[in-house]
């Protein structure tokens, strides 16, 4: 049975040669980069090159690059280190409602702690309105944190518009950048980008390593205190193999980035294609371009996504859904709900996510595999005997004509 990952939205397979370096760097070359002899200069060395190597995948500097352990906490940092440490100016905070959790539960937290929240609203592609944005905009806002592409349905949003607004009103801005570095071309200084986060295991680093950008002149609090590493923002020594792979990673990212691009988004709109040609009734979350190139996002109608997932694995396919059932709990995706979507077609969800990695004939697999699976589900549904009756209440619903309908075969 052939074996085909499509879950890359939540990690990525190791780069071999990254891999490989960081091996190299827990074997042979694993002094503590804080140490004056020759093993610690040797470490210190790579430190300083990875973080030039990660700098310029994002146009920043170097001394503006401080290594986390990853998405979370670099979130984590950026909300909580602003906030504290402009609490003076104000306590209003501007996030979006299909941001990550790393993003929404440090904003619930400050919340807690006297802190004013605004949740934007997005469309139904998934996006922020930038004049909805102007307008929750308040004397004392003193932080905007918008992510750069949604990890479940991979809309991008408007991140150099989001920037050029909270510099022009003296606001910092914070974007969640994990599912787009290494994928998406990023400038920070064109965009505007204050703080940036990303996280080394969505593009083929090791899993526990990331970075915080922090433009030069951000007033920012450390959360940590213990020892002077990374400029006392993250105390702690350096994790220094997983530094050497994510330097290693964005240089390779940077160089492959226009090839890589386009061929992935060719396997994903090939991918997309076949689905909603031989498979009737579904639904494409999210943007239609202004979407990461390696994602596919639809709801299977009258189906849940948990079945469509395990008939899939049992097929050697892995996958994902917007569903959050098989985390304990039974709440569709909360991002899925913000974009307009009814329980019943947010269960039915299913997340593709493509990478480097991933061939033709991954695609060919999956497309001779999945038809036969929906059909096989639909025909034990009770959704689907009632079928007419629930797409009329949903075209009603929707003021919807017939030939526009974006529910194939409803």
């Amino acid at each position: 049975m052939k074996k085909v990952y499509f879950d890359n939205a939540a990690t990525t397979q190791t780069d071999k040669d990254v891999a490989a370096t960081v091996l190299e760097y827990m074997t042979n070359t694993f002094g503590n980069p804080g140490s004056v002899h020759a093993f610690g200069r040797e470490a210190r060395k790579a430190v300083d090159i990875a973080r030039e190597q990660v700098a310029k995948l994002i146009g920043a500097q170097s001394s503006e690059i401080f290594f986390t352990s990853g998405g979370t906490e670099s979130d984590n940092i950026s909300l909580k280190g602003v906030a504290y440490a402009n609490r003076n100016r104000g306590k209003h905070i501007i996030t979006s409602a299909i941001e990550h959790h790393a993003v929404l539960e440090p904003c619930e937290a400050l919340k807690k702690e006297g802190f004013d929240l605004t949740i934007l609203p997005v469309d139904e592609f998934g996006r922020v309105s930038v004049e909805t944005l102007k307008a929750a905009i308040r004397p004392d806002t003193i932080l905007i944190s918008v992510m750069f592409a949604n990890n479940e349905v991979g809309t991008m949003q408007p991140i150099a518009e989001i920037g050029a607004i909270a510099r022009e009103r003296g606001i910092y801005f914070h974007t969640d950048a994990v599912q787009a570095v290494g994928n998406w071309p990023i400038d920070v200084k064109a965009m505007n980008i204050d703080l940036l986060t990303m996280s080394g295991h969505k593009f083929h680093a090791p899993k526990g390593i990331g970075a915080l950008y922090v433009r030069k002149g951000v007033r920012i609090r450390s959360l940590q205190q213990g020892g002077g590493q990374e400029r006392h923002m993250r105390p702690g020594t350096e994790n220094v193999p997983g530094i050497v792979g994510l330097g290693m990673a964005a240089e390779k990212s940077l160089a492959e980035m226009p090839e890589k691009i386009d061929r992935i988004q060719k396997l994903r709109d090939r991918l997309l294609a076949g689905i909603m040609e031989n498979v009737p009734e579904i639904k494409l979350n999210g943007h239609p371009t202004l979407r990461l190139p390696g994602n596919v996002n639809v709801s299977v109608i009258y189906i849940e996504g948990e079945s469509l997932l395990l008939n899939l694995d049992m097929k050697g396919i892995a996958a994902s859904s917007g569903s959050a059932c098989t985390s304990g709990s039974l709440d569709p995706s909360h991002v899925l709900l913000a974009m307009g979507l009814d329980h019943a077609t947010a269960h039915g969800s299913l997340r593709l996510s493509l990478s480097k990695m991933n061939t033709d004939e991954d695609v060919d697999y999956f497309l001779a595999e999945f038809p036969a699976i929906v059909a096989r589900l639909r025909s034990m549904s009770p959704l689907y005997a009632t079928r007419g009756s629930q797409a009329a209440q949903r075209c009603e619903s929707a003021s919807c004509k017939e030939s526009e309908c974006e529910i194939r075969g409803s």
